[in-house]
């Protein structure tokens, strides 16, 4: 098929991989246009336009789909279907009517559950138990659109919406080559979606920071559903004021008991409101990732420090 693709974050690139493996034709790609990364705050392209380049197809970046020109220029094209991948802009109707088959596009999720931005983080921080990977025919409406192909998926006890992530962004690009090849066949149903819709709106600086009055196996899920990125953080005393630790790794323990947000022993085990928390892997302001036993070696934190619930974030992340 005659295709273009549209995505931007790392979760898009195994998709596109498989499109082109399967021998489709990728006439255009598409993606957020370059961003400043880094200290040096350097133009740096979406993983998706790197990708795409290494492969020398080529790449579109427009600030908006709804200017005219994007709109026209994506008509020109001739499709026969766009898969859609995480892409990060709003389609009109133009553009989500111009190919012979339509927009497609890879959720993550079993929708009506979890429609919009982070449906992976917020199925792990609500304690699902599974999820999955669905390609719907785009509609108007956010994530409205019925489901063309699904496939469940476990949500481990273990898992972070980074590995659950990596498990989605493979499971559903292998989901379209049969999409594409039922849909050219017509022996592919739409299927409208059933049930209460619930919505995964964009994660906040101010929402990351962890609420030690909740019971421990929330806060668990509330670490795991935001690491790596942008990940659950506390702030502890420090010399020159307070010090903000992102923690990336968690489990509910079994032993333990004290006052909401009291750090109980070296092992970093943190009281909950009910419960215990221990951090596993931690991550302090300026530092790479590593284990909590390690970083108190280097910044010890007193036991019986009592971690604050609140508070504004830093100026610029409100």
């Amino acid at each position: 098929m005659r295709l273009a693709f549209m995505g931007t974050p790392e979760f898009a690139v195994p998709s596109l991989a498989e499109l082109v493996a399967a021998g489709h034709e990728v006439v255009a790609v598409y993606s957020q246009p370059p961003r400043p990364r880094g200290r040096g705050q350097k133009l740096t392209p979406s993983p998706v336009q790197a990708f795409a380049e290494t492969l020398g197809l080529p790449v579109f970046t427009p600030e908006s789909m709804k200017a005219t020109d994007a709109i026209e220029t994506f008509r020109s094209l001739d499709l026969d279907a766009a898969c859609v991948v995480a892409y990060g802009q709003i389609l009109k109707p133009e553009v989500l009517e111009a190919p012979r088959l339509g927009c497609l596009n890879l959720h993550g999720s079993l929708l009506p559950r979890w429609r919009g931005a982070a449906p992976i983080q917020r199925a792990i921080m609500a304690g699902d138990r599974q999820t999955g990977v669905q390609i719907m025919r785009m509609s108007a409406g956010l994530d409205e659109g019925p489901i063309l192909l699904s496939e469940v998926m476990e949500i481990a006890p273990d898992d972070t919406a980074g590995s659950l992530g990596q498990r989605m962004a493979h499971v559903g690009a292998a989901l379209w080559p049969r999409a594409l090849a039922a849909l050219e066949r017509g022996g592919l149903e739409a299927v409208e979606q059933v049930g209460e819709a619930t919505y995964a709106k964009k994660i906040t600086p101010a929402e990351a920071r962890i609420d030690w009055t909740r019971p421990a196996a929330e806060v668990d899920a509330h670490i795991r559903g935001l690491s790596p990125a942008p990940g659950a953080w506390f702030e502890v005393p420090g010399p020159d004021g307070p010090v903000r630790i992102k923690a990336l790794m968690s489990r509910v323990s079994a032993r333990g008991s004290g006052a909401a947000g009291e750090v109980l022993d070296e092992e970093l085990r943190v009281a909950c409101g009910a419960g215990v928390v221990r951090l596993m892997t931690v991550q302090r302001a300026g530092k790479g990732a590593q284990a909590a036993e390690e970083m108190l070696r280097g910044f010890p934190i007193t036991i019986g420090t009592v971690l604050p619930s609140s508070g504004e974030p830093p100026r610029g992340e409100r």
